[in-house]
């Protein structure tokens, strides 16, 4: 697995957060050609979507469906996030989404609850 690093750019230098870890991978790197690749850091989703997701989103449907949390995650997980060819498909993980794809994954649970089955999933300002 490539490591990533995470730092802030201030004065035009990219200042990481953990040098020490940085210059360590540095030196496997001695003489090898490399790239370095510089972007705006992502927020992961968030530990309140999290708790909202499991409990309201996965705890509603499941309850509907005859799911616990966890097998309605699955199923979740395998009618929206399914990718590859039919006959040999991946379901992606909400691990690795940032805020705005859990989000919209989010989002298209709650609208297709309430289309295909009248499921009204309520939203987080909804929620204690």
């Amino acid at each position: 697995m490539i490591p990533v690093f995470t730092g802030t750019v201030i004065n035009n230098n990219f200042k990481p957060d953990n040098l020490q870890r940085l210059s360590e991978y540095l030196k496997t790197l001695e003489g090898v050609p490399c790239e370095a690749v510089v972007r705006k850091r992502k927020s992961k989703r968030s530990n309140n979507q999290l708790r909202y997701y499991f409990g309201v989103v996965c705890k509603v449907l499941g309850d509907y469906f005859g799911y616990d949390e966890n097998e309605m995650h699955d199923a979740l997980k395998y009618k929206f996030l399914r990718k590859g060819a039919a006959d040999l498909e991946t379901v992606r993980s909400t691990t690795k989404m940032n805020t705005v794809e859990f989000e919209d994954y989010l989002e298209r649970i709650r609208r297709w609850a309430v289309i295909e089955y009248s499921v009204v999933v309520p939203l987080p300002n909804e929620v204690e």
